[in-house]
């Protein structure tokens, strides 16, 4: 049911030279990245590193000041409704319109990619039924928690079996159970040629679900590769991924905690 869009090709997300500025401060800086499919791509970093910034460039909410976002060989400054027919988005603060009902926000969603009619019909209550919003299917969703929430804005960006899925901090306000079913969603996705690309503070989930990943600081990336890959650059061939984190982005050490908060 979750099986992305069959057609195939290489590099779904590549990240040339992308950059963007804030007055004299620079957010991302020139940021070269190609996540290939069929996986999962982690983004890593710590507060501020550029990472929605990042994710909002790929979405094409934000235009680059310099550098491109190709997503399935689609400029999305040059050619945006093609890369966004491909792309589902979930960001970090979603909006949602709270006098639709979870099926017509479903409906509307499905009509901003042009899908209309039965089909549509069968997808919202699949999806509907997958994250057990079923029973809320006619309710307004000024009535839904946060958590239901985060799940139907999850449900909007499947709607059109979009080829990559972009979701920043997905867990946030997800239940354990619907936290462990978003991760089989994202590895069936992934299993059934899909792209997903997720950035979040939850090492320990990048760690079990990312095939590769990429961590970024201060608006570069400063390291990329499988957790191997990364063990390697923090010299560690045991290490776990917060250990790995907290090396290569060099936080406060012990000392510089101690001389600041203790005695």
């Amino acid at each position: 049911r979750l099986r992305a869009n069959p057609a195939r090709g290489t590099g779904m997300i590549i990240l040339d030279s992308l950059t963007k500025r804030y007055g004299d401060f620079t957010a991302v800086a020139g940021i070269d990245l190609e996540i290939g499919e069929a996986q999962i791509f982690g983004l890593l970093g710590p507060n501020g590193a550029g990472k929605t910034t990042t994710l909002r460039m790929i979405a094409g909410i934000l235009r680059p000041d310099s550098g491109r976002v190709l997503v399935a060989g689609h400029d999305n400054v040059l050619d945006p409704v093609e890369a966004r027919k491909l792309l589902g988005f979930v960001p970090d603060r979603p909006f949602v319109y709270d006098k639709l009902t979870g099926a017509e926000l479903l409906r509307f969603s499905a009509g901003l990619y042009g899908l209309t009619g039965p089909e549509v019909e069968t997808r919202v209550d699949e999806l509907l039924e997958l994250w057990d919003l079923a029973p809320w299917k006619d309710q307004l969703v000024e009535s839904y928690s946060h958590g239901m929430r985060q799940k139907l804005i999850l449900s909007s960006a499947l709607i059109h079996r979009p080829r990559v899925l972009v979701v920043d901090e997905p867990m946030v306000g997800l239940d354990p159970r619907s936290a462990w079913l978003l991760k089989d969603v994202l590895r069936t996705f992934a299993e059934g040629g899909g792209t997903a690309l997720v950035s979040t503070h939850t090492l320990e989930l990048a760690e079990s679900l990312c095939d590769r990943l990429a961590v970024i600081d201060k608006g570069k990336v400063v390291a990329s590769g499988s957790i191997e890959d990364l063990r390697r650059e923090a010299r560690s061939e045991t290490a776990g991924l917060e250990e790995i984190f907290l090396k290569i982005t060099r936080g406060a050490t012990d000392s510089e905690i101690a001389r600041v908060v203790g005695d």
